[in-house]
């Protein structure tokens, strides 16, 4: 049990949430968080074009609720849990929500989704909904940091998990709830933590995970905002979140430097698909680009990973577009065949594609326990001739080591938001996202997402 000043790690944490302001943050973890803000209203908006998306949209719509916060890409309200719910369900959608370095988590679909709908119901402006999403993703670093890998070797989606805590941070920072109330809103959170990692395949299985963790947040916020309380020690307890998910009892970096450090390290997704297949993209890319060949001509296509990744994402021939951004073997072939790999490359029309599905089959994934990362992937393409093509990738684009630039994340956000909304409103959103701390109501922003 890890605290500080005699608080537990639970009262600690809430005590630092609460007390949190805005001039206390490093303003590389604001600017952080404004490019987030960006990629995450991209990626929603791209949401809305798939099926999952229109699905919990509608749900969301015929609850036939109070209107409180917005349906992003269709303007229609409805209550803040409802909106979270939705939300993060969108910016789920299209496998190109951002990510960690360690876990691979996504930070913005239950945390940015739940401070949005609780700060567009509130007028809050700019600078507290900042202020929320630098609290939520605090939270969510630190308990992933405290309970990886055990927590996703046991089965465990750490995006919903650790997310409804960040939610619930977020949220209650909005609601301005003081260090009691925000440590039973983490309480209340607990009852709401769930995701598992049976999610891959050709099912939208994966979509819902945040969604639950994002409504969970607002809910678990706003009761403790009304007096209800929840556990104050649902991190440390002899059954709380660190124990029973993880079999963790050190709970030292869950408060190191609370309030001094905001771990939060944010990786961004140029391709469509699961982060671990990026850098056998990038490798695909990289050879592509250098030495143009003739694909009928390659006989085989060895793909290198480590073992902590070797055998996730192997599913050679996907039965539909789920599945593609979860396979690494078709993800490789339509890199190689079109020299990118957005949504466009992840349809189901492409998936019977002649060239891409012998491509697919030539790839053979082998265990490397040699290369550095976990992510690490080496390529080798066999050409019918006796030539040899190979690259090694240790840092995926998008990468704190191999960043975006800007111009890259404005590119991303405008294709995605193009088929939604007009190009006035592309301006404007991004304009504003630059600009976060300028709003005075975060509506002003919300009223531009449709």
């Amino acid at each position: 049990m890890s605290g500080v000043g005699g608080m537990n790690a639970t009262q600690a944490i809430a005590t630092h949430i609460a007390h949190l302001s805005y001039d206390g943050i490093p303003p590389a973890t604001l600017k952080d968080m404004q490019t987030l803000m960006l990629d995450y209203l991209g990626v929603a908006l791209g949401g809305v074009r798939t099926e999952s998306g229109r699905i919990a949209a509608e749900f969301s719509r015929d609850l036939n609720e109070r209107g409180e916060a917005t349906i992003i890409g269709y303007g229609f309200r409805v209550s803040c849990a409802t909106a979270a719910f939705c939300n993060a369900i969108l910016s789920h959608s299209i496998e190109l929500d951002d990510t960690d370095h360690l876990a691979f988590l996504h930070f913005s679909p239950p945390t940015f989704s739940a401070a949005l709908a609780m700060a567009e119901s509130r007028q809050a402006t700019g600078q507290a909904f900042l202020t929320a999403v630098v609290a939520g993703c605090d939270v969510v670093a630190r308990l992933s940091r405290v309970t990886n890998p055990a927590l996703r070797d046991r089965g465990f989606h750490t995006t919903p998990t650790c997310g409804v805590f960040g939610a619930a941070a977020a949220a209650g920072k909005i609601l301005g709830l003081d260090a009691q109330q925000q440590a039973s809103a983490l309480g209340l959170a607990g009852a709401h933590a769930s995701g598992l990692m049976e999610m891959y395949g050709s099912s939208m299985q994966k979509r819902i995970n945040p969604g639950p963790a994002a409504r969970g947040g607002v809910v678990a916020a706003v009761l403790a905002q009304r007096g209800f309380t929840g556990a104050e020690n649902i991190f440390e307890g002899d059954r709380g979140f660190c124990r029973a998910f993880a079999g963790v009892s050190d709970l030292h970096m869950l408060t190191a430097n609370l309030g001094r450090d905001f771990p939060i390290f944010i990786e961004y997704k140029p391709y469509a698909c699961a982060r671990p297949i990026h850098n056998a993209i990038d490798c695909a890319l990289e050879l592509v680009t250098a030495y143009p060949m003739d694909l009928a001509a390659i006989q085989e296509i060895v793909v290198r990973r480590h073992p902590a990744w070797a055998d996730y994402h192997t599913i050679a021939q996907p039965h539909n577009y789920h599945e593609a951004q979860v396979s690494l073997p078709y993800s490789v072939a339509i890199a190689l065949m079109e020299g990118k790999a957005t949504v466009a490359q992840y349809t189901d029309a492409k998936l019977t594609a002649p060239q891409v599905l012998q491509l697919a089959r030539k790839v053979r994934i082998i265990p490397d326990a040699s290369l550095p990362r976990g992510v690490s992937c080496a390529m080798k393409i066999v050409t019918a001739n006796g030539r040899t093509y190979e690259a090694r990738v240790d840092y995926a684009k998008g990468s704190r080591e191999n960043p975006m630039t800007d111009a890259e994340h404005k590119a991303k956000f405008r294709a995605l938001a193009s088929p939604v909304l007009s190009p006035g409103k592309i301006e404007q959103v991004s304009a504003l996202a630059d600009n976060l701390a300028e709003l005075e109501d975060i509506s002003q922003l919300s009223r531009l997402l449709y």
